[in-house]
């Protein structure tokens, strides 16, 4: 059946874009290479962190279908990919694998008509709509500019987060040509209160890298604070909740035991071998190193081992050793509140816990089975009484659902690193 848009990647990204645009009047069709993946959404499972399913039923109501045939995808009058770009291994400086966005443009390229409107929003890093998406897409004839919009769109999607979603958060776009721009803003016009016209795809993509890299700079910060308040007896919490109170010059981060999600730090300059290598096999990423970054992302990788370290020194104040202690982690997911473990710092510090000889359990009401070095670890059935039992309890995740209150009394010792229980219940970051 025709549709007006083709999402291609249904992934956290891709699916709540589908969502918000068939819930607007727009005819969606999602593409995905996976047929498992498509099957399971045609069925109405949602993978996880995605959307809420009830969500994906009303979307297939609407008439909204998943398919892996890449013909649908010359029925489309705009094309949106959201594939997915994990960073690649240290090795090639943790650039982003663009895979998956290869592997879209040219089912797309195939398939792409004139007049076509095309829009990346997976997380690259500037230059990557021009120098690595275009020559793919033009591989049949067709130019872009000429022949076919072409445009960057950064995903500002924030899950759980129920103040802004798509409709209301405003939307960038910068297309190759002003006329690229255009189309892609009237596209997003159709389901988004406001469209923000960036120059041009590297500005555009450049807002993305901003965005981020904001994030894990703070918290960062924050994190670097929790460890200096810590070793002078300071209070972070209370710190951090009396500096908010400034109007202006401050906004408030939180410290914890990691960063996770689907957005990691971007370092263009930690990648010296940029994306186009692929096409020509030559180009390479120009500008300067992030330093910055760099060191978010080495006060953020060292959190899980810092979190383990007061575990075992909180144990050694009551006179017990780590190895054979029964461990028990409360929330193994990334984001309070959700089943998505993307990024999530609790596999790192269950991991280091078991190598130094802890004895682990876990606990999530979102997560039903969890594995750490490829061995499943218990769940605990009663939270109560695994929390009474356990020589200690670490709190990971602040899920709604957990009293904090009754567990700091039910627990024999409770180590909070999100700051969420009552000052003196129990030892906090």
């Amino acid at each position: 059946m025709p549709a007006d848009l083709a999402v291609l990647g249904l992934g956290h990204t891709g699916l709540p874009l589908a969502q918000a645009a068939t819930a607007a009047g727009v005819g969606v069709i999602g593409w995905d290479p996976d047929p498992v993946a498509v099957a399971d959404i045609n069925a109405g499972r949602v993978p996880p962190g995605a959307l809420a399913a009830a969500d994906l039923r009303r979307m297939l109501a609407c008439g909204f279908r998943a398919s892996c045939d890449p013909t649908v995808l010359g029925r489309v009058r705009t094309a949106v990919i959201c594939a997915p770009t994990p960073l690649g291994e240290a090795v090639d400086g943790g650039s982003p694998d663009l895979t998956a966005v290869a592997a879209a443009a040219r089912a797309l390229a195939a398939h792409l008509r004139p007049h076509t409107t095309v829009v990346l929003e997976s997380a690259v890093y500037p230059g990557t709509t021009e120098q690595f998406l275009r020559p793919l897409l033009e591989a049949h004839g067709l130019r872009a500019g000429r022949d076919f919009h072409l445009a960057y769109s950064p995903s500002r999607l924030d899950p759980g987060n129920r103040a802004f979603h798509l409709a209301n958060t405003p939307k960038v776009v910068g297309g190759c040509t002003p006329a690229c721009t255009e189309a892609a803003a009237a596209f997003y016009g159709r389901f988004t209160e406001r469209v923000v016209r960036a120059r041009g795809p590297r500005e555009a993509e450049a807002v993305k890298l901003l965005e981020t890299d904001y994030r894990h700079v703070n918290i960062a910060f924050a994190n670097e604070m929790a460890v200096f308040c810590h070793s002078l007896g300071i209070d972070v919490w209370d710190v951090i909740r009396c500096a908010e109170t400034k109007p202006f010059g401050f906004q408030a981060f939180r410290p914890g035991p990691g960063v996770g999600g689907h957005a990691p730090a971007l370092d263009p300059g930690a990648a010296p071998l940029f994306a186009t290598a692929a096409v020509d096999g030559r180009s390479r990423l120009p500008g300067h190193p992030l330093r910055m970054v760099e060191l978010a992302q080495e006060v953020n990788g060292r959190m899980p081992r810092y979190v383990v370290q007061r575990a075992a020194a909180l144990l050694n104040e009551h006179g017990k050793s780590l190895r054979g202690a029964r461990v028990l982690l409360l929330g193994v997911t990334y984001k309070a509140d959700l089943a998505d473990q993307e990024g999530a710092p609790a596999r790192e510090i269950g991991a280091r816990l078991i190598e130094l000889g802890a004895q682990l359990g876990y606990h999530d009401p979102y997560v039903p089975q969890w594995r750490v070095l490829d061995r499943p670890v218990p769940r605990a059935d009663s939270l109560w009484e695994a929390a009474a039992d356990a020589d200690l309890t670490l709190l990971l995740q602040h899920h709604r659902t957990y009293d904090l209150q009754g567990l700091a009394v039910k627990a024999q010792l409770l180590l909070d690193t999100r700051g969420a229980t009552p000052a003196g219940a129990a030892a906090r970051l």
